[in-house]
């Protein structure tokens, strides 16, 4: 393996012979495996590095290019920056700390993972919709138990309302149905994200991806055909066709970090309609002349569309707040810090 086909791109720069860099394989807990095209080494970043990052987001995530120094004698390597991200999937980190996590980073496509049982979703993949486009990689959406739908064609015409130019494959994970379609994408040096909710099979798909068992699987719940997490942390893995997939973990809820200038994209249909109201500032609720209350009452527009359209700009709205919030913040403690060194030194 070289480093073109671990993914490495002429926009991350020119690299001198004194440079060593390797790609982040896997990440848990800020415990790294790196891969510098030849092996692979456990990784940590320098004392520095850990002094100057101020949030997750300036940690090493799965899919980073970083600027290595390996240790002599050791399958070993210290972390001394990241490369410039071409794409990143983030989203609000769990809990209640206001704080970006980067997912996954320098991604070339993002498959969408919904299942079509019972578990089956248009609100949310609106959602996932939102942030594969706000991570700069292409959506590719990925339908997966094919073998448990009985109205495929249903199931089929509702993403394509919603999912416009988004390439859209079916498949049947079990028997590998469907799998040659999308592994087209996965070619040499190419990466792919796996995003979808716990129990949408993303752990089989990823299986049938490499040809072999992989990753652990288990039984969804019956009734609403919910899963438990089977992949517990993030990691890259290499697949026969040259490509490379980062699976993470299902998530429960994706809470949104950013995607406002996306939105347009995501709810393109909503956005040609408004164009036509007679007021510029239309809300879509109470005002004459409103083009997406008429396609709505036409039968042209389905109501929820518009509902989880408002929902998503207040969710993203009440999301910037916190961020700017969080930023001063932040801010305040960075100077506070200096403050301090400044002050222990003079007193020295």
């Amino acid at each position: 393996m070289n480093l073109e086909q671990l993914g490495w791109k002429e926009s991350f720069g020119d690299k001198d012979q004194q440079t060593v860099v390797a790609r982040v394989i896997s990440e848990q807990r800020q415990i790294y495996k790196l891969h510098d095209g030849i092996n692979e080494m456990n990784g940590e970043v320098s004392g520095k590095f850990h002094f100057q990052a101020k949030v997750k987001s300036d940690f090493p995530s799965v899919g980073d290019w970083v600027v290595i120094e390996p240790l002599e004698g050791e399958n070993k390597a210290i972390i001394q920056k990241i490369l410039p991200r071409f794409s990143q999937f983030s989203r609000q980190s769990a809990g209640d700390k206001t704080e970006e996590q980067v997912v996954a980073a320098n991604i070339d496509f993002v498959f969408l993972v919904m299942a079509l049982n019972n578990d089956f979703n248009i609100r949310r993949l609106e959602r996932y919709l939102l942030v594969a486009y706000d991570s700069g990689a292409s959506p590719i959406i990925v339908l997966t138990k094919k073998d448990l739908c009985e109205n495929l064609t249903e199931r089929m015409a509702e993403v394509e309302e919603i999912a416009f130019g988004v390439p859209i494959y079916t498949v049947n994970s079990t028997n590998g149905e469907g799998i040659e379609a999308i592994n087209n994408f996965l070619t040499v040096g190419t990466t792919v994200s796996l995003l979808g909710s716990s129990g949408v099979g993303k752990s089989t798909l990823l299986n049938a991806l490499i040809g072999e068992e992989k990753q652990a699987t288990q039984v969804v719940r019956e009734g609403d055909d919910r899963g438990k997490h089977t992949t517990t942390h993030r990691e890259l893995f290499f697949l026969p066709t040259g490509g490379m997939v980062i699976d993470t973990p299902g998530m429960r809820e994706l809470q949104l970090w950013g995607g406002e200038e996306h939105i347009s994209s995501t709810f393109s249909d909503v956005d040609e309609l408004a164009k036509l109201c007679k007021f510029s500032d239309c809300t879509h609720e109470r005002e004459p002349g409103c083009a997406v209350k008429q396609a709505i009452e036409n039968g042209e527009l389905d109501s929820q569309r518009l509902s989880s359209y408002r929902k998503l700009m207040r969710e993203l709205a009440y999301a910037e707040r916190k961020q700017d919030a969080s930023l001063a913040r932040i801010e305040k403690d960075k100077w506070k810090k200096v403050s301090k060194m400044m002050n222990t030194k003079s007193y020295k």
